[in-house]
């Protein structure tokens, strides 16, 4: 995808904290594409809408699920979905490619400043993707949706990237696309720069 223009921070950042998916990668259409497998793999193949799913941008996995449940009636098994969606992602990590402004923002502060990816994304996903894309070693600390008890909405992973990086909230920025994130940087006390992303932040 063509670079987005991003209005990147000067200066007075402590930290970075980046999220990852539809921030340092566009690999959202990969996500896609493995939700709608997983759902057909377990009979909903029409449960999630292209631009529904785009809404939902940064909840974690189960999260979703229980909203599809609930708002269509549905009962899927939390469980067995987010294993088959995790299965059908880490085989289209091919299609995953870097969001050029953000990953270059990235590499200039690599030993400038801490840094940590904080992901709605499981730890196994996460750490995969970065190994694939070579890029786990730019940031000091990786904090995924298995490391809080609160996934976003809520500021817990923000805070917890920021205690791992040893800097106070109030000296973090945020790098996020999705309005759940974007929602908990701002609850975390954290400055955010917004990504443009495949759908308008309202």
């Amino acid at each position: 995808m063509a670079s987005p223009k991003i209005a990147l921070p000067s200066s007075g950042y402590q930290a970075l904290i980046f999220d990852l998916d539809g921030t340092i990668v566009d690999s959202m259409p990969a996500h896609y594409k493995a939700w709608s497998l997983a759902l057909a793999d377990h009979g909903a193949p029409d449960a999630f809408p292209e631009d529904v799913f785009y809404s939902m941008g940064g909840l974690p996995t189960r999260a979703i699920i229980d909203i599809l449940n609930r708002e269509q009636g549905l009962t899927l098994d939390s469980d067995a979905i987010a294993l088959s969606k995790k299965e059908h992602f880490l085989s289209c990590l091919d299609d995953v490619k870097f969001i050029d402004e953000v990953i270059d923002f990235v590499r200039a502060n690599h030993g400038k400043v801490p840094m940590a990816v904080a992901s709605g994304g499981g730890r196994v996903v996460v750490d995969k993707t970065l190994q694939v894309l070579k890029i786990t070693d730019l940031f000091d600390a990786v904090v995924t949706a298995n490391d809080v008890v609160n996934g976003k909405p809520a500021p817990d992973i923000f805070l917890e990237a920021a205690s791992r990086l040893g800097v106070l909230p109030a000296g973090c920025v945020v790098f996020e696309d999705a309005p759940a994130g974007i929602e908990a940087a701002k609850a975390a006390g954290m400055e955010v720069v917004v990504v443009p992303t495949h759908i308008p932040i309202a």
